[in-house]
């Protein structure tokens, strides 16, 4: 479990950290890369990396964390969608050769983890925002948004596995019609 300082230092160390795996990715597989490695290149000691990480994980972790907070802005729905798929297809293709660096490693298994599990918390909030008063779901919201994510989430790897065939703008049209009509019907509305 990753120990949270806010304090300016350890904030400066965590995103030295960040940056040096993610310096690092653009050179090896994540399976490749060691503490060590990361250490070095952030130019801190081997105490210090685990003042604030457990392991190579948890700086991973805390670093697909750092990069879905960045793309929060791209997730909001203009229209009756959950989330703005097209906008984070679009950040996926543009980051294209980083995600294929890594498509049968660790580090893609664990940005799909963590990926869902943030954005199932995001949709869980929305979802209850949307909800009038006094009205119970017939589905628990959790599950709910543990479905939409997970739906998400095998599009964008079906996507990705299949060189993109599609726009990212398509896809949110598949994502809305596969998951929209579920997710009104689980809420009592469909």
């Amino acid at each position: 479990m990753r120990i949270q300082k806010d304090d300016r230092r350890s904030l400066r160390t965590r995103e030295a950290l960040h940056q040096a795996l993610f310096a690092l990715l653009h050179e090896k597989r994540y399976d490749a890369i060691s503490v060590q490695d990361i250490i070095d290149r952030a130019n801190v000691g081997r105490s210090t990396f685990y003042a604030h990480f457990v392991d190579k994980d948890d700086l991973a972790s805390y670093s697909i964390e750092q990069m879905l907070d960045a793309l929060v802005h791209l997730s909001r729905p203009a229209g009756p969608g959950l989330i703005a798929t097209a906008a984070l297809f679009e950040h996926v293709r543009q980051q294209f050769t980083l995600f294929q660096m890594q498509m049968r490693d660790r580090g893609l298994e664990l940005f799909f983890e963590r990926g869902q599990a943030y954005w199932s918390q995001k949709i869980e909030q929305e979802l209850q925002r949307r909800l009038p008063p006094e009205h119970e779901p017939g589905v628990p919201l959790a599950l709910v948004a543990n479905h939409v994510t997970g739906a998400w989430v095998n599009l964008l790897k079906w996507w990705l596995d299949n060189k993109m065939p599609y726009s990212p703008e398509r896809m949110e049209e598949i994502f809305q019609q596969l998951v929209l009509p579920g997710v009104e019907a689980a809420l009592g509305r469909g």
